[in-house]
């Protein structure tokens, strides 16, 4: 068995507060795929940051020796000059400049400041090449899909000579297909020597992958276990995260049954949207769904299907042009052109893109939770900021959101949290019907379980919930119905009994457009 390359020992690190990381130990050895499992909040990212650089040497207590040396960077740059090269989850390329210029951004091919765009071009199409991808090095960023990009990163990585390679849920974002390109190509790298460090809360994955696995909870170092040892189970790996056996994935549930001659608190009767730039395609298709109070309807589909445009195009009219269709609620056509229209009348949306879409990362939790619904909260004008706080704290208890205060900055959290922020941001608003899209994207196990049990909660209250998600297990575990797409257009209604992965994937594969 190969020695260690690395090796962290009794990691210490601390924010105003909060202590992140209480003696973490971690060592990996040459040559093998080392995952790193936990909670969101658990310590992961935090741990990787100190590693590379990003949190520098004397910000944190503990020693890290790298090829049996001792490491002391601080700052990035001098991580990666070892060798030692992280892609964060938010991958840091420029959207409006070619792959060859940012895999070599920084690292330029360069003599007396002037670049070589020759030996650039060249060394990074044979770069592009040995991630399997065949784009020309002048294609921009922005004109190609995630997939690729994270490709584009790890080219990037290679290009500076790597020798540990740290992802960061670098699946989060990706299709099966993709998911599966990226992780055969770390495979591949394992062939050629380069030691990687994948954080992933799919434990799928890690089962496929990796060597070795280390747990953390709540800052501290659990175990390391061998990934192919038959005690390794996923049982084992997610009770070392939780501190706590999972008997059941989702909370017990009862099938909604509707009462005989209710309306459906949410009809979307023909719907159509077309594409915002594009505007010969249609990305929704005559699409028609209901959904009653107290039930958890699903929406099912692959990349591409229409379940998102579906959602924002809805809800304010927020993507592509609108091309037809009337949308009711309890039976009464209404209006929903904009977003304020859509909260007006019930309807909340809750992102598959919190980061972006759903939070202002720079505000409090606080603020973030009452900005849906300031009236609640203000008079004449002016906030109640005691009111304000006492809203927060409440929310911060039901949905225990982990942070110091409701002061803390979103931007700050972990995933898990910041996502109950945004579901308590939609639910303050007291809307009837909840359009959830993609509510567990990047969320560890345990967090999972706490919003499937949110969700649960709000349909047994009368809520109407849309449940979109790319996870089919989570869908078949919390859903009364299940409508599928494909290429825009509705394939199929399931019901929660007659509902199997296999029945799903075979609608979700099916366009209705070649039966015409």
């Amino acid at each position: 068995m190969a020695g260690p390359v690395l090796d962290m020992r009794s990691i210490v690190k601390t924010f105003p507060g909060v202590k992140a990381l209480s003696d973490v130990s971690l060592t990996v050895r040459q040559g093998e795929v080392h995952a790193i499992c936990g909670e969101n909040g658990a310590g992961k990212s935090t741990l990787m940051k100190v590693l590379s650089g990003v949190h520098p040497h004397g910000s944190y207590e503990g020693e890290i020796l790298f090829q049996g040396e001792p490491c002391h960077f601080k700052d990035i740059r001098a991580s990666e000059q070892r060798g030692i090269v992280i892609i964060h989850q938010e991958l840091a390329l420029v959207p409006y400049l070619s792959l060859a210029e940012n895999i070599f951004l920084g690292n330029e091919h360069a003599k007396h400041g002037v670049i070589s765009w020759r030996d650039t071009l060249r060394h990074a199409t044979e770069l592009l090449r040995r991630v399997g991808l065949g784009d020309h090095p002048e294609t921009r960023v922005a004109d190609i899909g995630v997939g690729k990009q994270q490709l584009v990163e790890i080219a990037k990585a290679l290009s500076k000579e790597v020798k540990l390679l740290i992802l960061d849920e670098p699946t989060a974002a990706l299709n099966d297909e993709d998911s599966g390109k990226l992780l055969d190509l770390i495979l591949e790298l394992k062939t050629q020597g380069i030691t990687s460090i994948i954080i992933s809360h799919k434990l799928n994955e890690i089962e496929r992958i990796a060597d070795s696995v280390t747990i953390l909870r709540d800052g501290r170092s659990i175990e390391t276990l061998d990934v192919k040892a038959a005690q390794t189970t996923e049982e084992r790996i997610i009770n070392g995260m939780v501190g706590r056996d999972l008997e059941h994935r989702f909370p017990e549930r009862t099938p909604h049954e509707a009462e005989a001659g209710s309306a459906p608190a949410l009809e979307i009767r023909d719907w159509t949207v077309r594409h915002p730039i594009d505007q010969q395609r249609k990305v929704v298709d005559s699409v028609s769904i209901q959904v009653r109070r107290g039930e958890i309807v699903g929406i099912a589909g692959l990349m591409g299907a229409g379940r998102t445009e579906l959602a924002m195009s809805v809800f304010g009219r927020t993507y592509g042009r609108y091309a037809g269709g009337t949308v009711l609620k309890d039976g009464r056509e209404i209006r929903t052109k904009t977003v304020p229209e859509a909260v007006a009348h019930g309807i909340a949306y809750v992102t598959e893109d919190r980061k972006h879409y759903g939070l202002n990362l720079i505000d409090t939790i606080t603020r973030n939770i009452t900005l849906s619904a300031l009236p609640k909260v203000a008079g004449r004008g002016i906030v109640d900021e005691h009111g304000e706080r006492k809203v927060a704290e409440g929310f911060r208890a039901s949905m225990n959101i982990k942070a110091p205060n409701v002061f803390e900055r979103v931007g700050r959290l972990s995933g898990g949290n910041q996502q109950k922020v945004v579901l308590s941001k939609w639910i303050f608003a007291g809307p009837d019907v909840l359009i959830l899209d993609e509510p567990t994207r990047g969320i560890d196990v345990g967090a999972k379980y706490e919003i499937y049990t949110v969700i649960d909660r709000l349909a047994a209250e009368g809520k109407a919930v849309v449940f979109i998600s790319s996870e089919l297990p989570e869908l078949l575990g919390m859903c009364d119905r299940i409508y599928t797409m494909a290429a825009g257009r509705l394939t199929g209604e399931v019901a929660r009994a007659e509902a199997t992965q296999e029945v799903l994937m075979r609608q979700m594969t099916k366009d209705k457009r070649e039966e015409r």
